[in-house]
């Protein structure tokens, strides 16, 4: 069997409640793709959005070909994972798009059902698994690499198959509260 050629993959979570599944994808998939994820430490907590957003378009996300959304409880909320699918998303010169997959962790509610509700996922990354060719795809978790290697494949072959994906959502300003998380997104 050839060896799949190994992508550039940054990977979008929610730092605080789902660092040990990112922690275990990396380790996992490490010698199958190129890791352009943001580090703690990468990024001065100090800096201003704007620069925030920059530094994750400019000096992470513009080297990735695949973005993969680790999706626990409350990733859906966070304003960093849909600046993260936003940036993904936009094909420019400095910037190319990337794939986009999302995968539901084993602490998510829907985590092992047979769909998923898409209001418990982050809107931008739902919004790109709409229709009969979807941009994006959305799977539960495994440790499997084969799979894995797989679903990164298939959302970097994806990423200029669709021309537009939709990218029409404002920006997050800030992270929805907790009230918010328990009853999920509304349109």
């Amino acid at each position: 069997m050839v060896q799949a050629r190994r992508h550039k993959v940054f990977v979008s979570y929610h730092h605080e409640q789902d660092q040990k599944y990112k922690d275990c994808f990396i380790d996992l998939m490490k010698d199958d793709m190129v890791d352009r994820s943001v580090k703690i430490g990468d990024i001065d907590s100090d800096n201003n959005t704007d620069e925030v957003r920059r530094q994750i378009r400019d000096d992470f996300i513009s080297d990735a070909t695949v973005t993969v959304v680790l999706i626990g409880r409350c990733t859906w909320r966070r304003k960093h994972v849909d600046w993260e699918i936003g940036a993904s998303l936009i094909d420019r010169e400095r910037n190319d798009r990337c794939g986009l997959l999302g995968i539901i962790l084993p602490i998510h509610s829907n985590y092992g059902e047979q769909t998923y509700n898409r209001y418990l996922v982050p809107p931008r990354l739902a919004d790109n698994c709409q229709g009969n060719d979807p941009f994006a795809a959305v799977y539960d978790w495994t440790r499997n690499k084969e799979i894995i290697r797989q679903w990164i494949h298939k959302a970097y072959m994806r990423r200029n198959k669709t021309p537009y994906p939709d990218n029409s959502r404002d920006q997050f300003g800030r992270n929805w509260n907790n009230r918010a998380c328990a009853r999920g997104w509304t349109d």
